[in-house]
């Protein structure tokens, strides 16, 4: 089915992607590969690609080591009938991050999970990265599409520099920038006001928590160093505070 006219299968693909934290994982179950789903903590990569922590003495984990093929349903929790809400099916197969790889999962994944500092470095847990090859969006009546990869990950070719000071850029605004970053909520994005903080930032935006709440603010033009971030974040909130209570 095709989407209806003026909507934009990838962008809400993106924003799912980006927002969301819980998901439907599914695994097959060795030995005859019977199918098994269950409910999982995630964060997104730097390209908006799911990020898991799991335990070895999970199922789930226990089935994706014998087969790494894993789908991911991701939805918008929205109020009312479930099924009028946005959501996506992410098939892919998961693989397990090491060394600095594993070191940028953990610092994404903390950022929205924090409580996790309780049990991250216990030795059965290790972060996953689902390496998506497809997904599935159902959004509403006529507003159904299958999406290629290309389509809803971020491309970080050239922004090695930008992600490399996403870290220090996120701990500055937290620290010095809170009012800016409770204007990008309320005022760019309508949110309720409300203690907002940043928890990452990518070439095509940033993402923004408050308590239960969470958003995607996207960037009018991709960013890919520095100092173009920081132009474009005060950019941002000059456009934010123009605009009147």
């Amino acid at each position: 089915m095709q989407p209806t006219p003026g909507f934009d299968p990838a962008a809400l693909a993106r924003s799912l992607l980006r927002r969301s934290r819980q998901g439907a994982l599914a695994t097959l179950r060795p030995p005859k590969g019977d199918p098994y789903c269950s409910l999982v903590n995630v964060a997104s990569a730097a390209d908006g690609a799911p990020i898991l922590l799991i335990s070895r003495l999970a199922v789930h984990t226990t089935n994706l080591l014998a087969d790494p093929r894993v789908s991911l349903m991701l939805d918008e929790r929205a109020p009312g009938d479930p099924l009028q809400g946005a959501r996506i099916m992410l098939a892919g197969t998961a693989q397990q991050a090491e060394g600095d790889a594993a070191l940028a999962l953990r610092q994404r994944y903390l950022a929205v999970h924090p409580s996790a500092e309780m049990f991250v470095d216990f030795k059965d847990f290790s972060f996953f990265r689902i390496v998506p090859s497809g997904a599935h969006l159902v959004a509403g009546f006529g507003r159904i599409h299958d999406l290629s990869p290309d389509q809803f990950l971020t491309d970080l070719t050239g922004a090695a520099a930008m992600l490399e000071a996403e870290q220090g850029a996120v701990a500055h605004m937290n620290a010095d920038h809170r009012d800016a970053l409770g204007l990008y909520a309320t005022r760019l994005l309508g949110a309720a006001p409300g203690e907002w903080s940043c928890t990452g930032c990518d070439p095509d935006g940033l993402d923004l928590q408050g308590g239960a709440m969470v958003q995607r603010l996207n960037f009018p033009r991709r960013i890919d160093t520095p100092a173009a971030l920081r132009a474009v974040l005060r950019e941002l909130a000059e456009q934010a505070r123009a605009i009147p209570d």
